[in-house]
């Protein structure tokens, strides 16, 4: 049971690196120059990385979620076979 739990967030983890290093890749094609006042770099970068995460995050959290009811739904249909 505990090994389950230590597989889950190794899954996690590696999870929501690979979608936000994703993330960060595919916003490398923005053109964000254009939205950035002057002299606001340092403010750009953190936005830039906020916003990475939190997209990257929540696709991850999506395939989570998805991968979970994915394992549970025999558990559902097994239930409904029984009754």
């Amino acid at each position: 049971m505990i090994s389950g739990f230590g597989q889950q967030a190794l899954v996690s983890i590696v999870s929501h690196l690979c979608f936000i290093a994703l993330t960060w890749w595919a916003l490398q094609a923005l053109n964000f120059e254009k939205l950035i006042r002057a002299n606001r770099v340092l403010q750009a970068r953190v936005l830039y990385i906020l916003l990475t995460i939190s997209i990257g995050s929540t696709v991850s959290n999506f395939f989570l979620n998805y991968l979970l009811w994915s394992q549970q739904l025999p558990l559902i249909l097994q239930y409904i076979v029984q009754a």
